[in-house]
């Protein structure tokens, strides 16, 4: 349970994509899950605090994952050698299909749940499967790590292996029945509706779909953009759409009033690129598997100069692993060959951007995360480099970039997620 508390360390957090603030031997205060501040010297108003002292360690906010699936997480890292659609066809559909089976639905999600828990992520959005048993079960397992996360029933009535569709009909009927079941049951963790993608749902399902958005408020999460293939194969589905992202403001789900994600965004034409900034929709930028599905680079240093909201997501199994410093420093890579390969107007990310990214960038889709701002939920990672060697002194920023890079979930002493330590 959230109390009042003070950390004390040498404190990094972003005030925006350029702004990364160090203050050494900092004092971060906590009231109710709230940040209060960030102070050089202790307010005497919070000197009757409990205060813990973790000595030289770093401490910045919890790192937001705007996109995994978490029923991959059992073949993440295989199959990495196919590009995205033969991949969903050979390795994702058949597995996914598994999770009908709720005892390996239970071993599978658990494992999953327990490496969230113990990894830098605090908040994360993310798909199950179709079946609305194994989602509650992944929901419950979820509320019990103490993440905030936002779990979606996937629907997907169309194109899709005979092993893993719903008629339309059942699609709605199992999510609204997710819905009533799942109604008032958990304080850490929400529904997020979640049509898989454009491909795999008839109109009739976005239509619907949009219904129960209406009538429930739901955020939406879905695909968008990521493959070139995929992109002809929504024209050939929508030739009324403009473009792919417009299939999904047909029909009410693409930002606009509505919190959205859509993930990837690769190649994204101008007036897509516009659409989502006019309506507001987030984009997870997933650049592992973005490399590893061979589906090229995002424009993210174009998202950065358009306002566009923007986050990270590993897009587990697409990406290998649940690290977002590892999508933080894959984020730099890919933006360095995008600079030097494709567009050498727009420069690459820097550390501090990428940073940003993972921490206020996707948490702002959760309201006031990912900062230590005062007013921000207080989600804090203690992060320990002593075994990280250097033989020279280092700066803050120097030692947070070295993090992003190197380390791993064995450098995290402690983990908070909005006032409430996890561990």
């Amino acid at each position: 349970m959230a109390e009042n508390f003070v950390l004390k360390g040498n404190i990094c957090y972003s005030q925006d994509s350029r702004a990364l603030i160090c203050v050494e031997q900092g004092y971060l205060v906590c009231t109710d899950g709230i940040s209060a501040g960030v102070y050089k010297e202790l307010p005497q108003m919070y000197a009757g605090f409990p205060l813990t002292d973790y000595g030289d360690r770093l401490i910045v906010p919890g790192l937001t994952d705007l996109h995994l699936h978490a029923p991959q997480y059992s073949f993440r890292g295989l199959g990495m050698d196919l590009e995205l659609l033969e991949w969903l066809n050979t390795r994702t559909f058949p597995e996914e299909a598994k999770y009908s089976d709720m005892e390996y639905a239970k071993r599978a999600y658990t494992i999953f749940a327990e490496n969230m828990k113990h990894s830098a992520t605090t908040r994360a959005c993310i798909f199950a499967t179709m079946h609305r048993e194994a989602t509650e079960l992944l929901m419950d397992l979820m509320e019990e790590t103490g993440l905030k996360t936002m779990v979606g029933k996937v629907n997907m009535d169309r194109n899709s292996p005979d092993i893993l569709v719903e008629e339309t009909e059942e699609s709605l009927r199992e999510t609204r029945q997710w819905l009533a079941d799942i109604k008032g049951r958990y304080r850490n963790t929400v529904p997020i509706l979640t049509p898989r993608f454009i491909p795999t749902c008839t109109d009739t399902l976005m239509e619907e779909l949009k219904k129960l958005q209406m009538e429930y408020e739901l955020p939406v999460q879905s695909h968008l953009s990521e493959n070139k293939g995929e992109i002809d194969w929504v024209k050939e589905l929508c030739p009324w759409s403009e473009f792919y992202g417009d299939a999904y403001d047909h029909f009410g789900m693409f930002g606009n009033g509505v919190k959205t994600i859509m993930a990837h965004c690769v190649w994204p034409p101008e007036k897509e690129i516009q659409r989502m900034k006019e309506n507001g929709v987030y984009v997870a930028h997933c650049p592992q598997s973005n490399t590893n599905l061979s589906s090229g680079i995002a424009p993210v240093r174009t998202y950065l100069e358009q306002g566009i909201h923007t986050g990270l997501g590993t897009d587990v199994a697409g990406g290998a692993g649940e690290s977002v410093f590892r999508a933080m420093a894959d984020a730099i890579q890919v933006s360095k060959l995008r600079w030097r390969l494709v567009d050498e107007t727009l420069k690459p990310l820097t550390a501090e951007e990428a940073f940003y990214l993972g921490t206020k960038g996707g948490g702002g889709f959760f309201g006031k995360a990912g900062s230590f701002e005062e007013g921000y939920e207080l989600d804090a990672l203690v992060l320990n480099d002593e075994s990280l060697k250097h033989p020279q002194p280092l700066s803050l920023k120097e030692r947070l970039e070295r993090f992003i890079y190197i380390s791993d979930e064995r450098h995290i002493d402690a983990k908070y997620v909005a006032g409430s330590k996890i561990f």
